[in-house]
């Protein structure tokens, strides 16, 4: 699968809102690489928690796809032959480049589906993977998800819920942001691609604090949710059914 270097917000003007299309399926792997500090941890851990938690003849789900990073390192941690892995996403371009990229890493296990993953049903699962995905839904919709896999999970099972997050304060959340732009700088974004990105995203990706995330896992029944990573506004938690 080819991969190009992301130039996609350099440039002056408007910006339409993000939209996960074929321009940025073919860059996404650059993008996110560069944007989230920590991304590829993240993804080495995934295989590590799916070793540790997933059980023998459940169902694992990959819940926001993207290009299937995540899936394929659920795939390379299954102590398990009888488990299958689910891995949906409402995007065209880049399900048919997480396709693409399954096949050629070699993980036959991942079944791969187009469909918004507020309509999945979520039965017999042992581990849940929401990577980076949960800030997209409006926010009013993320309890009634997190309801659904709580409610689909195993006893035991776990949900892996990674988030972009605001902080506390107005004063936490600019450190927090300053901080993550200086690392995009370092990654080679200039100014105005990082000015360009930020507009882009602003009525698209939500964030919400630790402390929101943490009490609405707890609204919904989850009876455990441990920080597993923090970097910047980057975080990871580990949730228990």
């Amino acid at each position: 699968m080819t991969e190009s270097r992301d130039r996609l917000f350099d440039r002056h003007g408007p910006v339409g809102d993000f939209v996960f299309d074929a321009a940025v399926a073919r860059v996404f792997p650059d993008m996110i690489s560069r944007s989230v500090p920590g991304y590829a941890a993240i993804i080495n851990m995934i295989e590590l928690l799916t070793g540790m938690h997933a059980q023998p003849g459940t169902r694992l789900y990959d819940l926001g796809c993207s290009l299937g990073a995540s899936s394929i390192a659920m795939a390379r941690g299954l102590m398990h032959s009888d488990c299958r892995i689910i891995a949906v996403d409402n995007a065209p371009a880049m399900l048919e480049r997480a396709r693409e990229h399954s096949a050629e890493l070699g993980a036959p296990e991942v079944e791969f589906r187009l469909a918004d993953i507020r309509d999945v049903a979520i039965d017999s699962a042992s581990v849940v993977v929401l990577n980076f995905t949960l800030q997209f839904l409006p926010r009013e919709d993320r309890g009634v998800l997190l309801q659904r896999i709580r409610e689909g999970l195993r006893p035991g099972g776990v949900l892996i819920l990674s988030e972009k997050i605001a902080g506390d304060t107005p004063e936490a959340d600019a450190a927090l942001v300053a901080m993550h732009h200086a690392f995009k700088r370092q990654q080679g974004y200039s100014d105005l691609e990082i000015s360009q990105k930020r507009s882009a995203l602003e009525q698209v990706l939500l964030p919400e604090t630790l402390g929101t995330h943490r009490q609405r896992l707890r609204d919904v029944g989850f009876t455990r949710a441990h920080t597993w990573f923090q970097c910047f506004n980057f975080v990871s938690i580990v949730a228990s059914a």
